[in-house]
């Protein structure tokens, strides 16, 4: 559990509450490595229906307080990304009222799924409902991009195509596509996988025609199966190292293949993987195999994309 500061539930405002979306890159191209270190990217995300949930409660005081089964995986820390968040926001809104944050954690962290990073999100859009700003305010951006790479698509909450190091977003209109995401509950630290990606600072990781080649993604309204033959052309670059420092990552896409899968890649910087289904049902089904087969694995079915 976390407990940063005096909680100030005392109070006849009630709770306002916000859902925190798991992201997924359903592709994700390291497009090389800045002089300043950071790592320009390119990657089709989605969200799914599996959610952690935040609320606050205003009050004088800033704090946090963390339950729910993920709860012990967030650590005793006053670091906590919806914390740096709300700091980050009071320093560029004057006054601003913040209160009591009650996390009901689920997602899995080190996740590659924007677990942290969709708490921070849901704690701005809480922040900016209580003071009334609107969600494309500068500062409300500014205190996104600050607080961490996946947080500015994650205070949108929608399919998008995210570029640069995440500052840039592109509106996708995706369809909903069942699915199956499975973590086999193993932490993985992006730094840790970009460090073995191995790209020196000023390094390119595509040639120059991929670099300048514009891609025409379906129009809205297209069906599935034009999707996932243009998803099918990407990758995850990130997929290959992170499966030498956590092998069982391999484990997890083979198992997602042999369920008949349309699609099955790794997630952001891993463990997370996922798989896209014809329907429902074959979701449903594979789900259940890989319940059976590896208890101790996380696995959610459900849908991806189809709107914010």
């Amino acid at each position: 559990m976390i407990v940063t500061g005096a909680t100030d539930l005392e109070t006849a405002t009630p709770a306002l509450s916000e859902t925190a979306r798991a992201k997924v890159n359903l592709t994700l191209r390291v497009v090389g490595r800045r002089a300043d270190g950071f790592h320009d990217l390119e990657s089709v995300v989605a969200f799914a229906d599996c959610v952690d949930r935040l609320t606050l409660t205003q009050g004088a005081d800033l704090s946090l307080v963390a339950g729910g089964p993920r709860a012990q995986e967030c650590g005793q820390t006053a670091d906590n990304l919806i914390l740096k968040a709300a700091r980050l926001f009071s320093e560029r809104v004057a006054n601003l009222k913040a209160g009591a944050f009650a996390l009901d954690k689920h997602l899995p962290v080190a996740a590659g799924i924007g677990g942290g990073s969709a708490d921070a999100a849901a704690a701005l859009r809480l922040l900016a409902r209580v003071n009334g700003i609107a969600m494309g305010d500068p500062r409300l951006l500014e205190t996104a991009r600050l607080t961490g790479a996946d947080v500015p698509v994650c205070v949108r909450s929608a399919s998008c195509v995210m570029t640069g190091v995440g500052e840039s977003l592109l509106p996708l209109d995706l369809p909903a596509m069942p699915a199956v995401l499975v973590n086999p509950r193993v932490p993985v630290a992006t730094k840790e996988v970009f460090a073995a990606l191995g790209l020196r600072k000023g390094e390119l990781n595509v040639g120059v025609n991929d670099v300048i080649e514009a891609i025409v993604w379906p129009k809205a309204g297209a069906p599935m199966d034009d999707w996932l033959t243009m998803l099918s052309d990407g990758t995850n670059d990130l997929e290959a190292p992170a499966i030498r420092i956590q092998p069982v990552i391999g484990e997890v896409l083979a198992r997602l293949r042999a369920t008949g899968a349309r699609l099955s890649r790794m997630s952001g910087s891993g463990a997370t993987c996922f798989a896209i289904f014809s329907d429902e049902a074959d979701a449903h089904h594979a789900a259940q195999t890989i319940r059976l087969d590896r208890p101790q694995w996380w696995v959610h079915v459900g849908m991806l994309g189809g709107g914010s």
